[in-house]
């Protein structure tokens, strides 16, 4: 082979490699429950992490590699999550992920990640367990459960005046943990529930459990869980005859809510905790004109996991998509986002939380109250 040939061969090779390397994908998964009951948040999750990493890319994506999302279903079931969690590692080579949504699959991936020195950012776990673990690559951008309780116990004892409470959960880790959160402070007031009991997560038939709740005369209803249950438990509850104040936290964020309980009428006057309006930082406004010229309603979670997705981006790019780095960099750096600026403290966890209280409607929609 002539020096010629030779030159050109390895001008040749050098072009192939650069152009592969300029192609190259930072891949970050997008975990949740993306089929099953809860699929509405796993929808929510992929709408606001796959409309940022398009924004993203459009702007240079990060250190001018392009984002590629990575689809992982973990149905709000831990074994599941553990399964898409090594596949994220071992097939994908994600270097981050958005996710997951349920806390019952967030703990066992968080240590999978971190294993393999992956950089997780949840949108919407929000077990204390999670970052009390001390794992230093997980993050929240939303607030914990012992947050959101104390907002629930202290609205029920200053805002309601109400002393018979019956505390009801899914006995899983988000809705019992959100559950004993919220009666570790109504105790604390002096108040003690009247009824605790737990039910099964995919149970339909709830007349036993609200037989009960009609016995000790409930005031209020405090349910920690998700509105594949809390629906139906509630539309139950007004058949029955019950004028209990039903109250629940971020697990019925949804448009679903309405619908499993089977009409509008039957969430109105329903109470929940969740964050200050994500569609209410002028930083979002932009995002959110555009998502709804496409038709879409950024509801629920969809922009605290654009928001997520914003954090893995500032991080990895000021950190040469160094995973590990991009995690230590986060906890002494701001960044700005959709929903405001975050700031993160040791635990990875953010430095303000803003919980708030709505109100569900007789036309289905809830609105911020307190």
């Amino acid at each position: 082979m002539s020096n010629a040939v030779v030159k050109k061969t390895l001008l040749a090779m050098a072009i192939a490699g650069a152009a592969t390397f300029a192609q190259a994908d930072v891949v970050i998964g997008v975990a949740g429950p993306h089929t099953g009951a809860y699929a509405a948040f796993g929808e929510q999750l992929w709408r606001g992490a796959e409309k940022a990493a398009m924004d993203i890319n459009a702007a240079g994506g990060i250190n001018g590699e392009m984002i590629k999302l990575v689809k992982a279903d973990d149905a709000c079931e831990p074994k599941q999550a553990v399964s898409v969690a090594n596949r994220l590692v071992d097939s994908d080579d994600a270097v981050a992920v958005v996710g997951h949504f349920c806390s019952s699959s967030s703990l066992p991936a968080s240590r999978i990640y971190e294993e393999a020195g992956v950089l997780m950012v949840t949108p919407a776990s929000t077990a204390p367990l999670l970052t009390d673990n001390g794992l230093p690559n997980v993050f929240r951008v939303c607030g914990r459960d012992d947050q959101q309780g104390d907002v629930a116990a202290s609205y029920i004892v200053g805002e309601l005046g109400a002393t018979r409470v019956a505390v009801i959960h899914d006995k899983d880790t988000y809705g019992k943990g959100l559950a004993d959160a919220m009666k570790s402070t109504l105790n604390a007031y002096g108040v003690q529930e009247v009824m605790y009991e737990g039910l099964t997560r995919g149970e339909k038939d709830f007349n036993a459990v609200i037989t009960k709740i009609r016995s000790v005369d409930a005031e209020v209803v405090y349910f920690g869980g998700l509105h594949s249950e809390a629906g139906p438990l509630v539309r139950q509850l007004r058949e029955q005859g019950s004028k209990a104040i039903f109250m629940s936290g971020d697990g019925i964020v949804s448009d679903e809510f309405v619908s499993v309980a089977g009409a509008p009428e039957y969430v109105d006057g329903v109470l929940m905790t969740f964050g200050a309006p994500p569609t209410s930082y002028p930083s979002g406004a932009k995002v959110i004109q555009e998502f709804r010229a496409n038709g879409y309603e950024p509801e629920g979670y969809t922009l605290y996991s654009y928001t997520a997705m914003q954090v893995v981006a500032a991080a990895l790019s000021n950190n040469n998509l160094d995973p590990m780095k991009a995690a230590e960099w986060l906890k002494t750096n701001s960044v700005s986002t959709v929903m405001g600026v975050k700031d993160f403290d040791e635990k990875g966890d953010l430095k303000v939380s803003d919980y708030v209280m709505y109100e569900w409607d007789a036309q289905g929609k809830y609105q911020q109250i307190n």
